[in-house]
């Protein structure tokens, strides 16, 4: 007899199919995980996992287990529920700002719901390591984290609470915290090569988290948030937020002095360009912001936009925010719409600017006065730059920095993360050593995460097609999916194949529901997307079933001996 436990007979399985999308839903891992019954929103970001979804969930868990244990990770688990002083700390208690979600007990002190462990982790390791000899360490857990996500859509892909796992390195040298950022880069690409999923390796910035080395393992999806560049030609790809400017050498010839120009009515680029009859690219926007309350201006190219995502990521943990109208209110040094950095860059704010910007250009900008702008403006020559900074939007067929072709932009969900984190944690909680020498060494981290909630969203959404899920045999709820296309005598022979099934070390589901037609079993089979289908159909007196690759559409008739043993091979 099969283990019970290798076959689940759906006329015992708590499952509740749908036929039509929710009203809510927008991406197909959403409609498609809610349809076929794997998951239950409970409230806004906030989802049930229901038997088959846990059953994938936890097999994408075991996959990320195996092979964080394979590079000698040890599996610890932490608290969920964690004290606001080691946040306090390092900061993280003011930088999360509302995406943490923080609660008092009944004493009155202050506790938050973990959104990620570093600071647990550094002091768990600063209780349990006092010497070189007990390191390098490796510890990972796969636990639930929370943020308070102002928008929490598409489902499970970005909830308020998800499954996460998260691993920590520590070691006494820069040399072994490379060394330990090389065994995850290469763990983490044999669990995604196992989950199934496609994705590429970019480079990534490291905004709050600090350190120096940040790469970003995204699935290529439509319902992606993230956007990266990939080149047709190397194999340079990049989180958009890292992409780097490559600036052709300037010619520095010589530039007519600054000349002041009539501009009426042109607070624009667009109505600059079109007044003068130049294209908006010989212009120089200079966008105003303020960065912890301190306005800074942002200088790119006229046809180019700031990005504001990847300028916060620069500045990190700074708070960035346009000015308002307001702002101006109390500078009657700076004119809206007419700002130009010479006279006050560096003096009545930070100036910062696109590569492009590069010393010896000359430009068309604002001339600090109303209706004025000003022409052969040369930086370095008549204003200094305090920050070059990659701020400007990507844009298709922008050079890529390591051979010039154009670079293509796609959509993509993130689903890993991982940094060289360096030293920012250990000097926060002063995380020491005995060194070899005998005297007290700082330890430096290294930061690793994998959604692993989101990783099956991000399948769902990679591998269904018009009919329901698609899920890779070592992710999917079951082996086999066996359906009982009729009344006794099919019912007979499903049960019959799926024991024998089970038997042969087969995870398999059967749909033995009484009272339910041929048609809905059939439709549920292709929801569900369990990779073999087994129908005991029109031939089941014969002991012959059909057998059906879930993706592919191919179907054969055979004996249920041998479905088995071709099954179990």
């Amino acid at each position: 007899m099969a283990n019970a436990a290798q076959v689940q007979r759906m006329s015992r399985l708590m499952i509740k199919t749908l036929r039509d999308d929710p009203a809510d839903a927008e991406t197909a891992s959403h409609k498609l995980l809610v349809r076929a019954g794997y998951v239950r929103r409970s409230s806004a970001g906030i989802w049930t996992w229901l038997p088959l979804g846990k059953k994938v969930l936890e097999n994408v868990s075991r996959i990320v287990r195996e092979e964080m244990d394979a590079i000698g990770g040890q599996e610890v688990l932490l608290p969920a529920l964690l004290p606001k002083e080691p946040y306090e700390a390092s900061g993280r208690w003011e930088e999360y700002g509302d995406l943490l979600f923080r609660l008092k007990d009944r004493k009155g002190s202050d506790y938050l719901l973990g959104p990620t462990h570093e600071e647990i982790f550094t002091l768990t390791v600063k209780d349990q390591c006092t010497s070189y000899k007990d390191l390098p360490v490796i510890l990972y857990q796969i636990q639930t984290k929370y943020r308070d996500e102002a928008r929490p859509r598409s489902g499970v892909l970005r909830g308020r609470e998800f499954q996460m796992k998260d691993s920590y390195s520590f070691d006494t040298t820069d040399e072994g915290l490379a060394q330990s950022y090389a065994l995850h880069r290469e763990a983490y690409q044999k669990i995604f090569q196992r989950l199934g999923l496609d994705y590429r390796i970019v480079s990534a910035v490291s905004g709050a988290m600090g350190g120096s080395a940040s790469e970003e393992f995204l699935a290529p999806a439509s319902a992606g948030e993230d956007t990266f560049v990939d080149c047709p030609s190397c194999d340079y790809a990049a989180n958009t937020e890292a992409v780097t400017v490559k600036v052709a050498p300037v010619d520095g010839g010589a530039h007519g002095p600054v000349e002041e120009l009539d501009t009426p009515d042109t607070p624009t680029i667009e109505a600059l360009a079109e007044y003068l009859g130049v294209p908006a690219s010989a212009t120089l926007k200079n966008l105003l912001v303020k960065v912890d309350g301190e306005i800074v201006a942002v200088g790119v190219p006229g046809n180019r936009e700031v990005d504001l995502g990847k300028l916060g990521e620069h500045l990190a943990p700074a708070t960035v925010e346009l000015v308002t109208a307001e702002d101006f209110v109390d500078r009657p040094d700076l004119v809206r719409g007419y700002v130009g950095p010479q006279g006050l860059a560096g003096k009545a704010f930070r100036y910062i600017a696109d590569p492009r910007i590069a010393p010896g250009t000359a430009w068309i900008t604002g001339a600090n006065k109303e209706g004025r702008h000003a022409k052969n403006v040369v930086a370095g020559r008549d204003f200094e730059v305090d920050d070059y900074l990659d701020v400007v939007v990507v844009e298709p067929g922008d050079p890529c920095p390591k051979c010039g072709t154009g670079l293509k932009i796609d959509r993509a969900i993130e689903i890993g993360h991982i940094f060289q984190l360096g030293r920012k944690y250990a000097d926060a909680f002063e995380l020491d050593v005995l060194g070899q020498n005998g005297k007290p060494a700082r330890v430096t981290m290294g930061s690793y995460g994998i959604g692993v909630s989101r990783a099956v969203a991000a399948l769902a959404e990679q591998t269904h097609d018009e009919s329901g899920l698609c899920w890779p045999r070592e992710v999917a709820p079951a082996d086999v999916h066996v359906v009982a296309a009729g009344k006794a005598k099919q019912t007979e022979l499903a049960l019959e194949a799926g024991e024998r099934l089970g038997a042969a070390g087969l995870r398999v589901l059967v749909d033995d529901r009484a009272g339910v037609s041929p048609g809905v079993k059939f439709t549920d089979a292709e929801l569900l997307g369990v990779p073999t289908i087994v129908v005991a159909g029109r031939r089941a007196a014969e002991g012959v079933v059909e057998v059906k690759d879930r993706r592919t559409g191919e179907r054969e008739e055979m004996t249920v001996e041998e479905a088995v043993a071709r099954l179990s091979a």
